[in-house]
């Protein structure tokens, strides 16, 4: 637990939990999609979401471990509606089989949390060519919301509730100011040049370009839905696993650090709390509005990121 906490706006701090920033919330009715929802802060998001009435429906790539989850919240609350779903967002074959068996179901969308996550791991290209984590954290979830997008819209005209599009980023995105995000596959991939953590900065300062542009572009179109991205926090999860030596470290002084229910409780807050009804295209820590880096608001960047990974989808 973080030593210093003190109350934003919000009236929430780093110290806030999940189920405390969604405490009194009535979410029945309410469809949402969790990617990476079998560890860490994606658990405790759709615990706490299907908690609070949420229909869940888990994205994930390991079903086996998707459904021991399941089983697990169930247990522990008997009304959860949860269904599970494979997803890998290194492939851009399985997004486009989740969104269509998503589709097929039935299911309406109001809440899309793109939460899943690699981080700083070794160099690899996906099945498509396309740097890891880039592939994973950013066109995934990008081609996942583009798939999406018309389903959330429906929702949001047929039952006149406000859609909300939540993208889990962090503030490593500092790290890509080394290197910015280059606009061309060759670069992106080059090996040569390679940082397992630049690498993951480029990918989730991607995150939060991505919801700045799509929140442009849905306030155009006049779509009642909005677009925001977050910094859940330091937190110890399995995240840091292929940095070993650092991972010990916050292993050791994980007093300095949020427990996952602090982790989740900022994208529970944005995805659920009445306070951040219409709000869009904004930055949140500690379930309040925070300030970003130049580069991560940078609108230009943002667009010509979106032409990029439009590029990559096609």
């Amino acid at each position: 637990m973080p030593f210093f906490s003190r109350k934003g706006p919000s009236g929430f701090s780093t110290n806030s939990t999940a189920e405390e920033v969604t405490e009194g919330i009535d979410g029945t009715g309410l469809t949402a999609i969790v990617t990476g929802a079998s560890n860490g802060i994606g658990t405790e998001t759709t615990r706490v979401l299907a908690l609070r009435g949420v229909h869940v429906v888990m994205a994930i790539r390991n079903v086996a471990a998707g459904k021991d989850v399941k089983e697990a919240i169930v247990k522990e609350i008997p009304t959860a509606k949860l269904d599970v779903m494979q997803l890998d967002l290194s492939s851009k074959a399985s997004v486009r089989k989740f969104a269509s068996e998503f589709k097929t179901s039935g299911f309406p969308l109001n809440i899309l949390i793109n939460n899943a996550g690699i981080m700083a791991t070794p160099y690899k290209l996906s099945e498509d060519g396309i740097e890891m984590q880039f592939a994973t954290n950013h066109i995934g979830h990008f081609l996942l919301t583009h798939m999406l997008l018309d389903t959330m819209k429906t929702t949001a005209r047929n039952s006149k509730k406000e859609g909300r599009i939540v993208n889990v980023s962090s503030d490593g995105h500092g790290f890509a100011n080394r290197s910015g995000i280059p606009f061309d596959l060759e670069k992106l991939n080059d090996k040569s040049k390679y940082s397992g953590l630049v690498a993951y900065g480029r990918s989730k300062l991607a995150n939060v370009l991505h919801a700045n542009e799509l929140a442009s572009r849905l306030k155009e179109e006049g779509a009642n839905i909005t677009a925001n991205s977050l910094m859940p926090g330091s937190i110890t999860t399995n995240l840091l696993k292929h940095q070993g030596f650092v991972y010990g470290l916050l292993t050791v002084f994980n007093k300095f650090f949020k427990t996952v229910p602090q982790g989740a409780a900022t994208q529970c807050y944005v995805a659920l709390h009445p306070q951040v009804q219409g709000v869009s295209g904004k930055y949140f820590r500690d379930c309040n509005i925070a300030k970003l880096q130049a580069q991560a608001t940078d609108a230009d960047l943002a667009k010509k990121l979106w032409d990029f990974s439009t590029t990559l989808i096609d």
